[in-house]
């Protein structure tokens, strides 16, 4: 019997799921008949960039800053995305209208670079244009992990430097971060942490991570870790409510005496870690993780009231 594992994107099941319907380049189909060929650049290559957003009352929270990244990595590899912001905003609409969803959902942008005429690397052989594809659920985050928190190992994988794969891009190739949660599985725990090429701690296989050391917010410098939007929010939000937050370099001697620790990302907002390679993070008490979940609660709330209503 194997044994179970949490992850920062544990749901609560939600039956509605099993008949959801797809957008598949501008066919919206229900999930079993939602398909890419096996000549497509994403499924035989990993060569594609994809987004991760929630839907709150309505509104795509911070769909701007999505799409900036979004934009921003496809051109990085030259990826024609086919249509622009408003082009991308109307798909999310009818996706969304389709499935009648409105809130606790959260929705996976894929943009690949097309179906290839023969099986093999070079971009040149996608020929057909690019190959979008559109996944929401109805997915909330289970309350469980706010008390008992996530277990983190520390992995031999580490995020490596830009000139070999920007950990930056939203990358359809994720096998340097599958490894990586197959490494912290292997020594019992539920995610990875990855350090950084010079052996400071980074991020985990999935999420951004912070450290909360004598009232101080820490995390990395974010020059080896994907930028998350949640990321940057936690970080804009503490500076404008008189919570010291840095960005730095640390240990994990740092790390492991820390009082909180917590991670951050679009699905799960913040989720607080029990727990790095066996040893307890703090007294389980987290006052700071808890006032910043507040604070982010009540920015989703006001961006939402502010856009709700308005075209994108």
């Amino acid at each position: 019997m194997t044994e179970s594992h949490a992850t920062t994107h544990d749901a609560d099941e939600d039956i509605r799921n099993r008949d959801i319907k797809i957008y598949v380049n501008g066919e919206i189909v229900h999930r079993d008949e939602a398909k890419v060929s096996v000549y497509d650049s994403g499924f035989m290559l990993g060569d594609g960039m994809w987004e991760g957003m929630r839907l709150y009352d309505g509104v795509w929270a911070f769909f701007d800053e999505h799409m900036d990244r979004f934009f921003d990595s496809c051109k990085a590899v030259s990826l024609d995305v086919g249509m622009d912001r408003a082009g991308i905003a109307e798909a999310l609409r009818q996706t969304a209208e389709a499935n009648a969803m409105t809130t606790d959902v959260h929705c996976r942008l894929m943009l690949t670079r097309g179906v290839k005429v023969k099986p093999f690397q070079h971009p040149s052989l996608s020929r057909t244009g690019p190959t979008l594809v559109i996944i929401m659920e109805h997915s909330k985050p289970v309350e469980r992990l706010q008390s008992m928190g996530i277990r983190l190992a520390t992995v031999p994988q580490v995020r490596g430097l830009p000139h070999s794969q920007d950990a930056k891009f939203n990358s359809h190739s994720k096998l340097n971060c599958v490894i990586a949660c197959l490494q912290a599985e292997a020594a019992g725990a539920d995610e990875a942490l990855m350090l950084d090429p010079h052996g400071f701690v980074n991020t985990t296989n999935a999420c951004n991570f912070f450290i909360v050391r004598k009232g101080e917010v820490w995390t990395s410098t974010g020059d080896y870790c994907m930028n998350g939007v949640t990321r940057a929010k936690v970080i804009d939000l503490c500076r404008a409510n008189g919570i010291p937050v840095r960005e730095k370099n640390y240990s994990l001697y740092e790390a492991y005496g820390a009082d909180e620790a917590f991670l951050t990302g679009t699905f799960g907002a913040q989720t607080p870690v029990a727990s790095i390679d066996g040893k307890p993070i703090g007294t389980g008490e987290r006052p700071v993780t808890t006032r910043i979940r507040a604070l982010y609660k009540a920015a989703i709330a006001a961006h939402v009231a502010e856009h709700r209503g308005v075209a994108l």
